[in-house]
């Protein structure tokens, strides 16, 4: 099997040996696509995210074995043109919840349903670099290290921006940070 990096670059000169990048990257590229900004929007974004990457193969670090991270920030930046659609899922994942008060039959489905509505209104209301961190780590499972790259930030901003986001994530509805009221706007 080849590496990432040398199917990119004999795709410079045979440009159908880049199917073999589309066929080992586009299902989780899709899948994460579809996790930020609903399932409407992940096909516009994987066929993006492949379109650019491949008008942009000549230009891949060959130093770089591994396409994901690249792709991934290719398909993060396309993602936040359709934040509005990303800010959405979340509202409907916050809304689907079902209300703690009006449930009579207490049962791990219904706290399940629960504890995601009220995680989809907490990540909705996370800086885009920090819910941007997050996602690439939870759900594209890139490290550290493939973050930073994908983002074109330093790993240090990576593991801050994952460290505020966990702690924001795991305070009480009703408190931000540091124990205070939680008045963070709701933005996409």
């Amino acid at each position: 099997m080849n590496n990432d990096n040398t199917v990119i670059a004999r795709s410079v000169t045979d440009p159908s040996a880049f199917g073999e990048i589309f066929h080992r990257y586009a299902g989780a590229v899709h899948r994460y696509a579809a996790r930020r900004a609903g399932d409407a929007v992940a096909d516009d974004v994987t066929s993006e995210t492949f379109l650019i990457a491949f008008q942009r193969r000549a230009r891949f670090d060959p130093a770089r074995e591994d396409a994901r991270p690249w792709l991934f920030g290719i398909a993060t930046n396309l993602i936040h043109r359709h934040r509005i659609a990303t800010a959405r899922v979340l509202k409907a994942m916050e809304r689907s919840a079902p209300s703690p008060v009006t449930t009579h039959h207490p049962d791990e489905a219904l706290d399940a349903q629960l504890a995601v509505g009220r995680l989809a209104g907490r990540i909705r209301r996370l800086s885009a670099g920090d819910r941007d961190c997050l996602l690439l780590f939870a759900w594209a499972e890139l490290s550290y290290d493939e973050i930073a790259e994908a983002l074109h930030i330093p790993v240090g901003t990576v593991k801050s921006r994952l460290n505020r986001a966990r702690r924001l994530l795991r305070s009480t509805p009703e408190e931000g940070e540091n124990g205070r009221p939680d008045l963070a706007p709701q933005t996409a």
